[in-house]
């Protein structure tokens, strides 16, 4: 099923996320969640997305690459969905590259982030999982799981950056944005 995406404004999108007691997960319906959130991100052309922006108050987020594998060949068979992800450790060095975000409707700024990231998390059968990404992969995890506390990509941009796109920032938060996708202001 495709959900809404909730929209730069949003209450859920600054709220740091909870965790997800692993022993009362029911397998079958974050599995349905997990789905929900593939399709839902598929529709609107993303390569990631974290709960949050489908309204959802916990600690879960998908990525997936394989429709950029012809510029990032590495991403071929990158889809992940990851429940509770901790980063730990973050590499010293650094790349600068423009992202956007669903929730954030035609708004890119560069962003400089690690460029390896090593992360503990659970899929969705409930395995705990511990991987290094590095380059874009490491980026689309990084940006999701910002939102899972409550950051978005703009908060990274450079001060002048931030200066520019206010007036589109505030436009989103009233509303005056279209997608090709359903979005959702809720404050």
């Amino acid at each position: 099923m495709i959900l809404p995406i909730y929209i730069y404004g949003s209450g859920v999108l600054r709220k740091k996320a909870r965790e997800m007691d692993i022993a009362s997960i029911d397998k079958e319906e974050i599995g349905k969640l997990v789905s929900d959130m593939f399709e839902t991100m598929r529709n609107a052309d993303g390569v990631g997305l974290a709960a949050p922006q489908i309204g959802k108050d916990i600690r879960l987020l998908v990525v997936d690459g394989s429709d950029i594998a012809d510029m990032y060949p590495e991403l071929k068979d990158f889809r992940r969905a990851m429940i509770n992800p901790v980063f730990l450790e973050k590499s010293t060095e650094m790349s600068e590259y423009g992202e956007g975000c669903l929730s954030v409707p035609d708004v890119h700024c560069n962003i400089v982030r690690p460029r390896k990231v090593r992360v503990r998390y659970f899929d969705p059968d409930l395995i705990s999982r511990e991987e290094e990404f590095d380059g874009f992969a490491s980026r689309m995890v990084q940006h999701e799981m910002d939102h899972l506390d409550g950051l978005l990509f703009t908060d990274h941009a450079a001060p002048i950056r931030k200066k520019m796109i206010s007036s589109r920032l505030h436009n989103i938060a009233r509303g005056k944005v279209s997608a090709h996708y359903n979005i959702k202001l809720d404050k």
